[in-house]
């Protein structure tokens, strides 16, 4: 496999950077993530203006038709600036699961707006006693008149507080873990009998738990009626779990390079820690742990741009959401040993990577849930 970067994507991860460097610096996100909203209006116009919004949507509705390959260097520099903003959740699962379960119509409608800044996306799923089961949905669609009402709870939606409306997976026949009884739905996110409880995540990142109580979406917030739901979700959160993969290269890198830089400068008998075999042993394996996360983010998403075997696609993601996670875990944990007791102050950067690197160790399943998934696929 190539893992070298096209001359476009390179262009696309530089301006990337320099945005992060001159606007976006660790003073700023911390002044972000302490705001009411947790998040920057500024921050997110200048990503549509870099193009960033529109990289892995289609052509025909706004977007420049790359795909998760082409996202890579958008999520390693999301990565290294522990960037707060909804895109993963907008762009990574609200607009893929619009781009692959809609109709022209529905396209047309959500996609350029996504494209342009205008409109914030959240995937509503996760729910009390589904864990990382797709395929678990116990929040009813009940036909009404001209549409549906829902009725039920979701946990955790990330980054609902920012968004403007919801992608909801909602039931509308069979038993509660039941794949072919799932449809998927749009609705306004502070649409009357929607209810949020807003919260923070460790890292940050703003969620929440959302209760649909009567809450009416109109025949046409039906994503592709008669599509598979299930499979759509699945292929769109392969597609996320790529994406995360490849933003934890780019903070396990900062982990490294910060760390590198310390061990230089911090001095104890005289001369630089890092002068000592021990650490420099240390820092050589959080090398290889970064070289192999690399290696493995690239074939995930890979594997979900051009994969069509379904069984083939979850093999390869699951392969590497597993080496992914055991890199996140023995990089930031050593980062932090590495620095010290101020490793875990907030005044480091490298705690809140730390912090970034934990989650992204769970997110969308951890190492045990994806050994089970490779060793079903087999």
């Amino acid at each position: 496999m190539n893992f070298d970067l096209t001359e476009e994507q390179q262009l696309l991860g530089a301006s990337l950077r320099r945005f992060l460097e001159r606007e976006y610096d660790f003073d700023a996100r911390r002044r972000i993530v302490a705001s009411d909203s947790g998040w920057s209006i500024e921050a997110w116009r200048t990503l549509a203006e870099l193009g960033v919004l529109g990289v892995s949507l289609p052509e025909a509705f706004g977007g420049l038709g790359g795909g998760a390959v082409d996202q890579m260097p958008v999520m390693d520099m999301i990565g290294e600036g522990l960037l707060v903003e909804p895109y993963l959740a907008t762009v990574g699962l609200g607009a893929q699961l619009v781009a692959r379960a809609g109709d022209d119509a529905q396209k047309q409608r959500w996609l350029p707006v996504v494209a342009s800044g205008a409109l914030r996306l959240a995937f509503a799923h996760t729910e009390a006693s589904s864990r990382y089961d797709l395929a678990r949905v116990a929040v009813r669609a009940t036909r009404v008149g001209d549409g549906f009402t829902l009725a039920g709870e979701k946990r955790m939606a990330l980054h609902a507080p920012c968004a403007d409306a919801l992608v909801v997976s909602a039931r509308l026949h069979g038993a509660d873990d039941d794949p072919a009884g799932i449809a998927l739905f749009v609705i306004e996110a502070h649409a009357p009998g929607v209810m949020q409880r807003a919260s923070r995540t460790l890292d940050g990142m703003r969620a929440a738990d959302i209760a649909f109580d009567g809450a009416h979406v109109g025949v046409d917030g039906q994503l592709g009626a008669g599509a598979d739901a299930y499979a759509v979700m699945d292929a769109v959160v392969d597609h996320a779990t790529a994406l995360i993969c490849a933003e934890a290269v780019g903070a396990i890198r900062y982990a490294n390079e910060a760390t590198l830089e310390y061990l230089k400068a911090r001095q104890q008998f005289g001369v630089p820690i890092g002068s000592f075999q021990a650490l420099q042993h240390r820092m050589v394996d959080m090398l290889a742990s970064y070289e192999q996360a690399r290696s493995m983010a690239a074939l995930a998403c890979a594997a979900v741009d051009t994969e069509t075997d379904a069984a083939r696609r979850r093999h390869m993601v699951s392969a590497a959401k597993v080496k992914i996670a055991d890199a996140c875990r023995h990089v930031s944990q050593e980062s932090v040993q590495l620095h010290g007791g101020m490793g875990m102050t907030d005044e480091l950067k490298i705690s809140h990577t730390f912090r970034r690197l934990t989650m992204i160790a769970q997110q969308f399943g951890d190492a045990d849930h994806h050994l089970e998934r490779f060793a079903a696929t087999s």
